[in-house]
């Protein structure tokens, strides 16, 4: 069999369709789908955006929690051509609606209830000129009158010829995965056909991941290491089952049932699924679990590793803009089990002086990615691209063209051996619970409640959630501030992830030489 150059984040799927036939590709609920009748269920989504006139690089935006139909709309986006963007189910109706407007969705993928509560945000679907709709349930005539877009049916869709090959090469937008910015608005990563088809020869290469794995899909698809359990598996024509996640016991339910080896996961997942009690022989099962989204606390690690003891412990550090970047060998554990390990397989990783000349061992940097997992940059955001992914090596590239590398806005020291380990953040970022969440947006929806005068959003260290959101906020008038009427407020808003665990109330909150709110000192005071 002549083997395909993979140009395109498809040809991993039709490669496996081709070696795998009809082994189980992907599983959702009580449906299993085999790799052949994956592969033409792609193949008809491309066919039918073909149809209703989607061009190359526009983008197609799945508003739909993890199912078959998901998977089948973000590889049928990229084998049509377009661009697929991934939303989060979790966030609020105008979350989403800045999400589709910033990057000019052109089709939208959702279900009938999903679309229902996004029109009733004034101009949620504008610019949007399809809506294929998934599932049973019917929607009014009256809700889509007037909202400029045409719906079509899933299932009609799909019937099709077959989708020709895709007019790309592989540094074409495949993606746009949105995380949350510095500056309050979530921003764009735009990741090209080879960051993702090398993201998961890589990925599957330091797992072992083989045909014989089953990997659980628990997180999010719009998450890079949620998306990353796909084209891991499909690099190998291993199996997948999906899951939308709701009780730890559930994790353990369907590893029993689907006889799971893999999963990948985030530290409060990790401490609610050491909390659970595991069948040895489900147990047994597992070959590795990894870790990523911040570090995993050494206790949950060690009972993690009583409970799977045949299971290899991976720990990982990643960043959207460059996919994954380094991993610790389960050989280094014992050793270093503060390390965030070395690379990963075809990315280097620096260590940089503000100078860009290169740290020595011991001493502290920024963590900087090489290679060919480096995003294209932020959408339609030369700034921001320009500050994130600039030249490294500028001294030895002599006549080449200067290469973009991602500067991680992390500090990281390496020891004499080469093992990275994290330091901290430059940017004010708050990492909980696995997600970014910006500071700023939380910011902005406090003082919409008109319940504050000044606010300031901080993260403060938390052995479950990695770090947990702290509101510090003085009151709009002369009465004292109604925190709770402020955090009821504040959930209307945004996603419970992002919405503050508590509020610090000061009359009057300090501000540096600069004018600025002190960060630092409001910090200090937190912790102590």
């Amino acid at each position: 069999m002549k083997r395909l150059m993979r140009t395109n984040l498809c040809h991993l799927l039709e490669q496996a369709a081709e070696t795998r036939g009809s082994a189980a590709a992907l599983t959702y609920k009580n449906t299993t789908c085999g790799y052949d009748e994956l592969w033409h269920r792609v193949c008809g989504f491309a066919s039918g955006l073909a149809a209703i006139g989607l061009g190359r690089g526009d983008r197609v935006a799945m508003l739909l929690e993890k199912r078959i139909e998901t998977v089948v709309a973000i590889f049928g986006t990229a084998a049509a051509g377009g661009v697929f963007v991934p939303v989060n189910t979790l966030l609020r109706p105008q979350q989403v609606a800045y999400i589709l407007a910033d990057c000019h969705v052109n089709v939208l993928v959702t279900t009938p209830e999903r679309l229902t509560e996004l029109a009733k945000y004034p101009g949620a679907c504008a610019g949007i000129a399809h809506v294929v709709l998934v599932g049973d349930a019917a929607i009014s005539g009256d809700e889509t009158a007037n909202a400029g877009f045409t719906t079509h049916d899933w299932t009609s869709l799909l019937a099709h010829e077959v989708a020709p090959h895709p007019v790309t090469v592989d540094l074409d937008m495949a993606a746009i995965l949105y995380t949350s910015g510095s500056t309050g608005k979530p921003k764009g990563v735009v990741l090209s056909h080879r960051n993702l088809i090398v993201g998961g020869e890589s990925v599957s290469q330091y797992l072992e991941n083989t045909s014989n794995d089953t990997i659980l899909s628990v997180l999010p698809l719009s998450f890079d290491a949620g998306l990353s359990q796909l084209t891991t598996a499909f690099n190998v024509g291993a199996h997948v089952v999906l899951m939308n996640y709701l009780l730890p016991a559930d994790v353990v339910r369907l590893c029993t049932k689907h006889s799971v080896t893999g999963i990948t996961g985030v530290p409060p997942l990790w401490i609610q699924l050491a909390g659970q009690a595991w069948p040895a022989e489900t147990a047994a099962r597992l070959r590795y679990f990894a870790n990523t989204g911040g570090r995993m606390p050494k206790a949950t690690l060690d009972i993690l590793r009583q409970r799977f003891p045949k299971a290899l412990p991976y720990l990982m550090y990643g960043l959207t803009e460059a996919f994954r970047s380094t991993y610790l060998d389960p050989a280094e554990i014992d050793r270093r089990p503060d390390s965030i390990g070395k690379a990963i397989p075809n990315a280097e990783i620096l260590v940089l002086r503000p100078d860009g000349s290169r740290c020595a061992p011991g001493e502290e940097g920024e963590l900087v990615h090489r290679g060919p997992l480096v995003a294209m940059g932020y959408w339609n955001d030369a700034k921001r691209t320009a500050e994130r992914f600039r030249p490294v090596l500028a001294e030895e590239a002599g006549w080449r063209t200067p290469e973009l590398a991602v500067f991680s806005g992390d500090t990281v020291v390496a020891d004499e051996e080469g093992f990275l380990f994290f330091v901290g953040r430059r940017d004010e970022m708050i990492k909980t619970s696995g997600y970014r969440v910006s500071p700023t947006e939380v910011e902005e929806v406090a003082y919409g409640t008109g319940l504050v005068r000044d606010a300031v959003a901080l993260g403060v260290e938390d052995p479950n959630l990695g770090q947990r959101i702290v509101l510090v906020a003085s009151p709009a008038g002369d009465l004292p501030l109604d925190q709770a009427g402020l955090l009821s407020a504040i959930k209307l808003q945004l996603p419970q992830y992002m919405v503050p665990a508590s509020v610090f109330e000061m009359s009057t909150i300090p501000t540096n030489p600069n004018g600025k709110f002190d960060r630092v000192s409001l910090r200090e005071r937190l912790s102590s």
